[in-house]
């Protein structure tokens, strides 16, 4: 079917919508600073000034993007919805255990934390740099490659995904450089309510489409209980899929950002909790029935799925405006992970090692660009993967669980020494290479388990038998607290 006229229109009219209210919310905002020069905490933190609505919804939207509903669809299965229910828990702890702690050490980045708790800034400048890697060259390029084929699938065009993709990646980076975090999280906001309540409508569509009935689908697609061979086993829920979800949500800046840009820790609570409740209400279905009901009408067609069922269930206009959402959601997780990795570059590599206090707008435009660049010339190797999600939870393994090993030291231990977490970190990516490329003994999800498992005694060991530094047991939340509340009775 070609390009309809009226579902192009409402798809540009939305797009154009959101990117007006969100430009005017920002002025209004942003009138009091000068149009010359920017702060950290502006560009960074959007002045610290979102309230919990917004934090809601620019964690919802800014990890439901298509590398999420195309890939998660593309499996086929209702198991792929425990990516989504497990990160509830992960959402819970980082609003009471972890969030407290950043908003006490005054954090911009997440890694700050580790320069405080290590007092040492080698150790920050690593999982600094080891978060740029896995935001070049994973998750921009999936969330490109993803947005494009959606694109290309649900409007039925011959565009080269390239093209798409470049569409998109110039558009995120213009949000990412113009207005900084405020924009991203405004346009997440205003979005993220549409792109929810079309979602939901797609999923009634879709089951009606069947005329929710399921007969026919093979059981291993509709069950809950993962078996060895399927992408989650069950038993991965008891090992690493906790450990992913507490880094992912609890330490990655990109989502972290958000949750530390509000005045206080407890406005930021409210955010990251009602963030919880919507993933653990809305966005399972979203991410699951559409991929079963589209193995029913098509059979096993992967990560076009999504974008075939959309396509065929809602009318023209409607589909134009999913579109739109889609569009919204791709643009700003792109712009996210864009002005996080500035803000991981500037804070802890750039200030430490070049210039302790850089023209922001100009950095930030220079690293923008070049991580587009990037990003859209792995496109093509992205394109060539059977399972979007799967892939990339595999590759950000080497990094994610080594990096999350450095936080749990960090935060449970005082003493321990920074070399010693920076031995472990390498170790571990060491590690999970091996696993991934000379041997798979086990599930992914269980090898990151062990990755991080042997990073944490590894740098505990060598800081006591190395370095000559003995750990001492000082949980950052407990301890800290007793600090300030000493300092408060004295």
């Amino acid at each position: 079917m070609a390009i309809e006229t009226l579902q192009v229109l409402v798809f540009f009219g939305i797009t154009a919508l959101i990117a007006g209210l969100t430009w005017r919310r920002c002025a209004q905002d942003s009138a009091h600073l000068s149009s010359t020069t920017s702060t950290r905490d502006d560009v960074f933190l959007a002045g610290r000034g979102l309230s919990w609505v917004v934090v809601a919804g620019s964690i919802t939207l800014t990890n439901l993007s298509t590398d999420q509903l195309v890939g998660m669809n593309g499996n086929q299965m209702a198991l792929l919805a425990w990516w989504e229910l497990s990160a509830v828990v992960g959402l819970i702890i980082l609003a009471k255990v972890i969030l407290p702690v950043y908003y006490r050490y005054q954090c911009t980045t997440t890694t700050e934390l580790l320069e405080k708790r290590y007092n040492d800034y080698r150790i920050r400048a690593l999982i600094g740099l080891l978060f740029l890697l896995g935001n070049l060259f994973i998750f921009i390029p999936a969330m490109l490659y993803s947005g494009a084929l959606f694109m290309q699938t649900l409007f039925n065009v011959e565009l080269p995904l390239i093209v798409i993709a470049t569409a998109f990646a110039v558009v995120g980076a213009a949000y990412a450089v113009l207005g900084g975090l405020r924009a991203v999280a405004i346009s997440d906001a205003y979005s993220g309510v549409l792109l929810l309540s079309l979602g939901m409508v797609v999923v009634f569509l879709a089951l009606a489409a069947i005329d929710f009935d399921f007969s026919g689908i093979p059981t291993d697609r509709l069950t809950l209980i993962g078996s060895n061979d399927s992408p989650i086993p069950w038993h991965t829920l008891l090992t690493g899929m906790l450990f992913i979800q507490i880094f992912y949500w609890g330490t990655n800046q990109t989502i972290t950002q958000r949750a530390m840009a509000s005045p206080t820790a407890e406005e930021g609570q409210k955010g990251v909790l009602a963030a919880a409740a919507i993933r653990l209400l809305i966005i399972p279905p979203m991410v699951v029935i559409p991929g079963i009901v589209s193995f029913k009408l098509y059979g096993d067609i992967g990560d076009a799925a999504f974008g075939r069922v959309v396509g065929d269930v809602l009318p023209l206009w409607l589909s134009g405006a999913f579109a739109a959402a889609i569009a919204a959601a791709v643009l700003t997780s792109v712009n996210s992970v864009l002005n996080s990795s500035t803000a991981l570059y500037v804070c802890d590599i750039h200030e430490r090692f070049i210039a302790p206090e850089p023209d922001l707008r100009r950095l930030n435009l220079i690293i923008t660009m070049s991580f587009v660049l990037i990003g859209l010339a792995m496109v093509p190797i992205y394109a060539q993967a059977d399972s979007i999600i799967n892939l990339v939870q595999e590759l950000y393994g080497l990094l994610s669980m080594p990096i999350l090993s450095a936080f749990i030291v960090g935060l449970l231990f005082r003493g321990v020494s920074a070399g010693a977490a920076i031995v472990a970190v390498v170790l571990g990516v060491l590690l999970y290479g091996f696993f991934s490329f000379v041997w798979a003994p086990f599930h992914y999800i269980h090898m990151m388990f062990i990755t991080v498992i042997f990073c944490v005694f590894s740098a505990l060991l060598v800081s006591r038998f190395v370095f000559g530094a003995t750990p001492q047991w000082a949980p950052a939340i407990l301890f800290d607290q007793s600090i300030q509340e000493t300092h408060t009775d004295g």
